[in-house]
C-alpha cells in the first residue's frame, strides 16, 4: 500500500440489534488494522456503493435509499433519503454520468431508477419494472428476485440479474427520462440461482456467481452492435462441489484486475481465482475455510495482500494475509467485533486522492 495515501473502510450493518448503521474505519497502512472512527445512523444498511467520482455514498435503507456526502477525510454526512415505491432493495449501482441510481429489489423482483441531483440529493423515482416469471425451486426460486443491477462497462445497457428465475434481463435506459426498455434476456442454467455479476477491468468479460450451483460462470462480453454474452467457462466455487447446503455469496474483482474473490456460506469458505488477462478465464489460487459463520461480503486492501471477510452470523470481521503463489490464507491478528455486518467497501479518501466535491455528471 502507498503509505502517503489514506484509506477508510465503510461497513454496512443491520440495525435490529445494537448497531445503528454504517461503521467508518480508518485504515493503518503499516499494520493493516482498522480503527473505528464513528457510526453513521442508517436503518439496516444492507448494501452500499459510491458515485462514479467518489463524492457520494449510497446505501440501502428501510426508507428506500439514503445518500451521504463523502467528506475530504472520508467521513460521511447524510444528505437525504427517498422511498423507492416498493419493498427493500438489495443492490445499488449508478450510470457513468451519475445521473441515475439503479436499485435491485430482491423481495419484490423490481428494478428501480432514481434521479440524482447536482447537489448530491436523491430525487424522484423515474421508472420501476417488476420482473415476471416462475422458477422451479420452492421457497427459494419460485418467483423473481432481482439480486444485482449493473451497467455494462460501455454504459450501453443495464443488466438485472434475477436470482429467482435464472435470468438476467438486459435493458436500454433512455438517457433523458431514465425509462427502462427490455432489450434482451440472458438465460442461466435451470436452478442455478445467479446472484451477482461483475466485469473484468477491461470490460471484456463478465463473471456471475450462482448460489445453488456454487459455480462461477465466465462470459465474454461485446456490446458493439448488440449485448453479446458468450459462456466460456464454469468454475466450482466451493471445496466440496457436492455440498448442497452451501450458497455462493460475495463476488469482487481485485483493484488490479488480476484476481477474482468469492465467498460461500454453509461451507464458510473464501475462494480466490487468478484472471487470465487475455482470455478472461479463471484458475484457482485457493478455496479455504475462514472459521466464521456466513461470510456475507469480502474486500481487499489496495495492496491485495490483506483480505477482509465479514462474518455476518458470527458478528465480526476477520483479516487474512494472502499468499497467491503458495495458495494460502493466514489469519492476521484477532477478529474485530461488528454486529451483523452486511457489506464492506475500501475507499481512498477524497483528500488523499486530490478530489474536491463534485456535482451531477462529476459525482
Amino acid at each position: 500500500m502507498n503509505n502517503e495515501k489514506k484509506y477508510v473502510a465503510y461497513v454496512g450493518t443491520y440495525t435490529h440489534g445494537s448497531s445503528i448503521g454504517i461503521h467508518v474505519y480508518d485504515i493503518d497502512n503499516e499494520t493493516r488494522r482498522l480503527t473505528e472512527r464513528n457510526v453513521v445512523p442508517v436503518h439496516n444498511s444492507s448494501y452500499i456503493t459510491k458515485s462514479r467520482r467518489g463524492n457520494y455514498l449510497y446505501s440501502i435503507a428501510d426508507e428506500g435509499v439514503e445518500v451521504l456526502k463523502i467528506e475530504q477525510d472520508g467521513g460521511l454526512t447524510p444528505i437525504n433519503k427517498v422511498d423507492i415505491d416498493g419493498m427493500r432493495g438489495c443492490y445499488l449501482s449508478t450510470d457513468v454520468s451519475g445521473k441515475f441510481l439503479f436499485v435491485g429489489g430482491y423481495h419484490d423482483g423490481k428494478v428501480t431508477v432514481v434521479h440524482t441531483h447536482r447537489d448530491g440529493r436523491l430525487g424522484s423515482v423515474l421508472d420501476g419494472v417488476f420482473h415476471q416469471g416462475l422458477g422451479s425451486v420452492a421457497e427459494r426460486s419460485f418467483r423473481p428476485h432481482v439480486s444485482c443491477v449493473i451497467p455494462t462497462p460501455d454504459d450501453r445497457y443495464l443488466v438485472a440479474v434475477d436470482n429467482g428465475i435464472d435470468q438476467a434481463k438486459i435493458y436500454k435506459v433512455t438517457p433523458v427520462t431514465g425509462k427502462l426498455h427490455l432489450y434482451d434476456i440472458l438465460r442461466f442454467p435451470l436452478d442455478s440461482g445467479p446472484r451477482l455479476m461483475c466485469f473484468s477491468k477491461d470490460g471484456r468479460f463478465a463473471y456471475v456467481n450462482c448460489e445453488i450451483l456454487n459455480q462461477i460462470l465466465v462470459y465474454s462480453y461485446n456490446g458493439d452492435a448488440n449485448p453479446m454474452f458468450e459462456l466460456v467457462q464454469r468454475v466450482t466455487s466451493i471445496m466440496d462441489d457436492k455440498d448442497v447446503s452451501s450458497a455462493s455469496c460475495a463476488l469482487k474483482v481485485s483493484p488490479s484486475g488480476k484476481y477474482l474473490y468469492t465467498s460461500s456460506a454453509g461451507e464458510n469458505t473464501v475462494g480466490i481465482f487468478r484472471i487470465d488477462q487475455e482470455t478472461g478465464m479463471l484458475s484457482k489460487v485457493l478455496i479455504l475455510p475462514i472459521s466464521g459463520g456466513y461470510p456475507k461480503d469480502i474486500d481487499v486492501l489496495p495492496d491485495e495482500k490483506t483480505l477482509i471477510v465479514l462474518c455476518h452470523e458470527s458478528n465480526y470481521m476477520r483479516f487474512f494475509t494472502v499468499d497467491y503463489e503458495k495458495g494460502t490464507l493466514v489469519m492476521r491478528g484477532k477478529q474485530q467485533y461488528v454486529e451483523t455486518p452486511n457489506c464492506i467497501m475500501i475507499s481512498e479518501t477524497p483528500q488523499s486522492a486530490g478530489k474536491t466535491p463534485g456535482e451531477q455528471g462529476e459525482s
